[in-house]
């Protein structure tokens, strides 16, 4: 694991199209993220054309772009990949339909012996949350020693998300391999200055 985590971006839900581009652009100008993550909610037709815009804005900044659970959607938009919010059940599955070159990401919430089971699955990242006080997942918050011992001793990435704080931030930092920051700047009404002060929290 380096030393500094690399920023894993999710996307605002329930925006239409039309808003997506002048909302996340500056974002990605300011803030270049190692992956891109669409929520998987709402209808398929409007998920498809969040997820072509997407991928035309990520992939000309190199960026990778992940969409929750919807493994053919992944596949006939030509994104990267998958973030499976199911921990380790749905790995093997998804990396048989999507490849070898796949991106395929599991969330396994608080538990430790999921993310085990998810990364001998095959999973490229686990994602452990929600780390402050959210209804991510059902609620179990991962304590900061989950982190620790994984960073300490499973070679697949950690993801840390849900509802981070600068404090949290200042803890997490040392022990990710990725940062995922979504809904805590999509509220506010400038997100860069937003994740500026996040991003810089964990610098410190």
């Amino acid at each position: 694991m380096s030393d500094a985590p690399q920023l894993y971006l999710i996307l605002p839900t329930a925006l239409p199209v039309s808003e997506l581009e002048p909302r996340l652009t500056p974002v990605l100008d300011a803030h270049a993220p190692a992956c891109l993550r669409i929520p998987g909610g709402g209808d398929e037709q409007d998920l498809g054309r969040i997820a072509d815009l997407v991928r035309e804005i990520a992939h000309a900044r190199d960026i990778a772009v992940v969409i929750d659970d919807h493994i053919e959607l992944a596949r006939r938009h030509g994104l990267d990949g998958v973030h499976l919010t199911d921990g380790a059940r749905s790995v093997r599955y998804a990396r048989k339909e999507l490849g070898a070159d796949a991106i395929v990401g599991a969330f396994c919430g608080g538990s430790r012996h999921d993310g085990m089971n998810a990364g001998e699955a095959g999973a490229d990242y686990v994602s452990f949350g929600p780390v402050g006080d959210s209804a991510l997942g059902h609620g179990q918050r991962p304590e900061l020693d989950l982190f620790q011992w994984w960073s300490e001793t499973i070679e697949v990435p950690v993801v840390a998300e849900g509802a981070l704080d600068a404090d949290r931030m200042a803890d997490l930092a040392p022990l990710c391999d990725f940062i995922a920051i979504g809904a805590e700047i999509w509220a506010a009404d400038d997100p860069v200055a937003a994740l500026d002060t996040l991003w810089e929290a964990g610098q410190a």
